[in-house]
């Protein structure tokens, strides 16, 4: 009688029912954001994040934008997204189960370093968005289902560490920043403005002031560097911001308010959109 892997059976579980996340951070990875969940309709907004973001689907799959660059993926895939790089994602064919996680740069330095024994010269980075590795990703999601279980230390430690590790020796790379053309500073600034100003209420007619370009030439040149809108930009902003300040204890209310966001449903909204879980579970998580 031929026997499964505990992979390919959570791969042959029916994806039906309500959508389900559950969101925590893992003290013993430098509070790392982690995330499991199943979603059948939700669609996330362009959104970045500060930190990497690192994962694999368990079932069913998406359809994801990466810095421009559209692909549908399964299991097996690993997505491999650098901070600060503009994504979206939403449901192919039935729906689709993940797992994530949100190491910091700081993290990823830090295993670099245990592993080689010596400082670590840039700013580590994957030069790919997705890869195809069944084994890899296996690894990746017993790893994951260790933290998420609560089981003895050692365990979960070694399990996440190891993969980390041999993740970015095998696929990681160091960022290295093209020169920037006059069109390409101009945006720049804008993007260091909207960065500044996120709480205010920020118009285009001030936008285009700062890059010195037309409003019209301005969108376009700002979503061909970023590969996302001045607003969408400014959303994603505050968001994150308020990422920031719900890890501090702040409530959805006052956060929504020093963010800049209209109301406190304006805000669920957004961010919900952007990281799958509501204002009140990643505060708690």
């Amino acid at each position: 009688m031929q026997t499964i892997s505990q992979e390919q059976a959570i791969e042959a579980m029916p994806l039906q029912g309500a959508e389900q996340t559950r969101f925590w951070r893992d003290t013993r990875f430098k509070g790392m954001e982690c995330l499991s969940a199943t979603f059948i309709t939700h669609e996330f907004a362009p959104h970045a994040h500060d930190t990497f973001s690192i994962g694999a689907i368990e079932a069913g799959s998406q359809i994801s934008t990466i810095k421009g660059e559209r692909s549908q993926t399964g299991p097996g895939d690993l997505y491999l997204i650098n901070p600060d790089e503009v994504h979206d994602g939403h449901p192919g064919n039935d729906g689709y189960r993940y797992r994530m996680i949100y190491p910091t740069v700081e993290l990823v330095v830090e295993v670099l370093e245990d592993v080689t024994g010596r400082t670590f010269q840039g700013t580590p980075s994957f030069s790919r968005q997705w890869l195809t590795a069944p084994e890899l990703a296996a690894a990746f999601h017993r790893a994951h289902r260790t933290l998420e279980g609560k089981v003895g230390a050692l365990e979960a430690d070694e399990g996440m560490f190891s993969f980390l590790a041999t993740l970015f020796q095998r696929h990681g790379s160091t960022i290295i920043l093209p020169p920037r053309t006059r069109e390409s500073s101009a945006v720049h600034r804008v993007r260091d403005y909207l960065l500044a100003n996120y709480s205010t209420d920020v118009g285009l007619d001030e936008l285009a002031k700062v890059a010195g370009l037309s409003r019209a030439h301005l969108i376009r040149a700002f979503r061909k560097e970023f590969h996302i809108t001045p607003h969408a930009f400014l959303t994603d902003k505050r968001v994150r911001e308020a990422k920031t300040l719900l890890r501090q204890g702040w409530s959805a209310a006052d956060t929504a308010y020093h963010c800049g966001f209209a109301d406190q449903a304006h805000f669920t909204r957004h961010f919900k959109a952007r990281t799958g879980v509501t204002p009140g579970a990643f505060r708690t998580g």
